[in-house]
C-alpha cells in the first residue's frame, strides 16, 4: 500500500492514519511458511515540526514448529513500526534509519515487511522451559523421562561393575 503524504509534508502537526492487511504468506523462514494469515498493519504518519514520523504496529498469528521438541504451536507476533521519513537525505551516515519518500508517497508494504522480517526470531520455542527430545532414545522430555541408560565414564567402569555385582547379590 502506498500512502500519499502531500497533505501533511509541509503542515506541522498534520497526521495521516493507515490501516490495511498485508500478505506475507510467501515468506520462508528456516524452510517453513509461518505467516499464513494476513498481517494487520495500523498506525499513522505525523509531521512533528517538519520531521515525518511513522508509528504503528504489524500483527498476526504465526504457526511455528518448536526447535527443541518438534511440536507445532501458534504465537501472536506484534511488531512495532517506528521510522523517520524524508524527501531527501542530508546526512548519509543515518540512511539506514530513515526511509526516503517516493515523491510524496511512502511504500507501507516495504516498511512493514522489512520490520516484520527483522523482528522474526532465529529460534522458536513452544515455551521457555521446553526440554526438547532426548538424542539417545527420542523421548519427548516434556512428557516423559529419558529411557537411556546412563553412560559410565570409562575411567570408572570398574567401579560400576562392582556396584552392579553388589546389587545382584
Amino acid at each position: 500500500m502506498r500512502l500519499n503524504l502531500k497533505d501533511i509534508i509541509h503542515v506541522p502537526g498534520g497526521m495521516c492514519p493507515f490501516d490495511f492487511q498485508l500478505d506475507l504468506s510467501g515468506l520462508e523462514f528456516n524452510g517453513e511458511h509461518p505467516i499464513d494469515q494476513p498481517v494487520a498493519v495500523t498506525g499513522q504518519v505525523r509531521n512533528m515540526a517538519g520531521a515525518l514520523l511513522l508509528e504503528g504496529t504489524a500483527a498476526t498469528t504465526l504457526h511455528l514448529t518448536c526447535d527443541r521438541c518438534g511440536k507445532p504451536f501458534s504465537r501472536e507476533k506484534v511488531v512495532p513500526l517506528e521510522t523517520l521519513l524524508a524527501t531527501e537525505l542530508s546526512d548519509e551516515s543515518n540512511d539506514d534509519e530513515i526511509v526516503l519518500l517516493d515523491g510524496d508517497e511512502v511504500d507501507l508494504d516495504e516498511v512493514a515487511t522489512t520490520a516484520f522480517v527483522l523482528a522474526m526470531d532465529s529460534k522458536n520455542l513452544c515455551s521457555e522451559d521446553c526440554k526438547g527430545i532426548c538424542p539417545g532414545c527420542g523421548a519427548d522430555l516434556n512428557v516423559e523421562a529419558c529411557r537411556c541408560r546412563p553412560e559410565v565414564d570409562p575411567r570408572l567402569a570398574v567401579l560400576a561393575q562392582l556396584l552392579e555385582k553388589e546389587e545382584s547379590e
